[in-house]
């Protein structure tokens, strides 16, 4: 693609964002047709993204992490903390269903809001091709994503977290893995940042932990994106997208949660790693590949049951995505197509 258009399309950027907004407010109404975008914001791979970019994202962020939160609580105190809160409340209702994929999607919209018009970011939301680095033989903590002076910041350093003794306690479908929580990560833009939330459904206050394991790679090589992509139906697709407890060993989606590890491995809390996004903006346009393959027939395909348990009921293209005090609900149709409002995006 010409170096032209990627230019036309980050300069575009805000002019983008004014427009997606202004149509995100009325999401709440039933849409029938197309919404069509003014422009097209990129999304870039971390390591296409230069310098500047890079440290204008991070302290977009770090920005809300401290701004004040839309519906204050006694917990949650920043816009940081109502998106991990959202993820808490609705983790139960949008995994393992066929709105797994459109519920991430618009809560990536939703981020993608909170962090241009209020904290004022004009650049691309990025997000991680962890295939990149689990190609390679190297360690995955070598990944420059984790570098703390261009990147995330690194590895949790042992012994420095313990999980609370309660930490089980709290009823939750999914129980806290006790076995990835090395300890605090010291380094990088975000060793300092206190979480609120989580682990699990806990409020405990920590630091931001990790406990990065190798023996996830084999999970997020190339081939595994192509075994996804292969797909013919949707349904096929995010099961191998997803992975468990659907599956009986990790695909994608788990696979890069789990290999972080500490916060990112939390079915519930991971939000509060900030990798979260990079990691669920590249399954994201994963989605949105095998999409474009057929697009006269995948564009809108959406199928699976929309509960866990029974009765059971399947989605449709009007089902309802709820996300709380976060944000007005929106169909699944409204985010199905990425080259139309509210989402007006595109991957390069």
């Amino acid at each position: 693609m010409p170096s032209l258009f990627y230019l036309i399309l980050y300069c575009c950027c805000l002019v983008g964002a004014v427009a997606a907004a202004a149509t995100f407010n009325d999401a709440h109404a039933v849409t029938t047709g197309p919404q069509k975008c003014k422009s097209l914001r990129a999304r870039l791979e971390w390591r296409a993204m230069k310098p500047r970019q890079k440290k204008d994202y991070v302290d977009a962020v770090k920005c809300l992490q401290q701004i004040p939160a839309a519906n204050k609580t006694s917990v949650t105190q920043t816009r940081f903390d109502e998106l991990v809160s959202s993820h808490i409340d609705f983790a139960d209702r949008v995994h393992s269903v066929g709105q797994f994929l459109p519920w991430h999607r618009g809560l990536l919209i939703i981020y993608e809001r909170f962090i241009r018009n209020e904290c004022h970011y004009k650049g691309p939301i990025p997000y991680w091709d962890w295939s990149k680095d689990a190609d390679r033989l190297t360690h995955m903590a070598n990944s420059s994503i984790f570098d703390p002076a261009t990147g995330f910041g690194g590895d949790g350093v042992a012994g420095t977290y313990s999980l609370p003794e309660n930490y089980n306690l709290v009823p939750s479908r999914v129980p806290i893995n006790p076995y990835a929580w090395k300890g605090c990560v010291k380094d990088g833009p975000f060793a300092a940042h206190p979480i609120v939330l989580g682990p699990g459904k806990l409020v405990t206050k920590h630091c931001l932990v990790r406990d990065i394991n190798d023996t996830y790679k084999e999970y997020l090589t190339t081939n595994a994106v192509r075994n996804a992509t292969i797909q013919p139906s949707f349904e096929l697709f995010r099961i191998e997208l997803e992975g468990r407890p659907v599956t009986p060993t990790p695909k994608m989606h788990d696979a890069a949660h789990v290999l972080v590890g500490g916060d990112m491995s939390n079915f519930y809390s991971s939000v509060a790693d900030p990798l979260f996004i990079l990691h669920h903006a590249n399954l994201d346009r994963i989605w949105w590949v095998w999409q474009q393959i057929k697009p006269a027939k995948r564009l809108y395909e959406i199928t699976g049951r929309s509960t866990v348990a029974p009765p059971y009921t399947d989605v449709t293209l009007d089902f309802d995505l709820g996300f709380g005090a976060l944000s007005p609900s929106l169909k699944i149709r409204q985010v199905m197509n990425i080259h139309e409002a509210p989402a007006c995006y595109t991957y390069v």
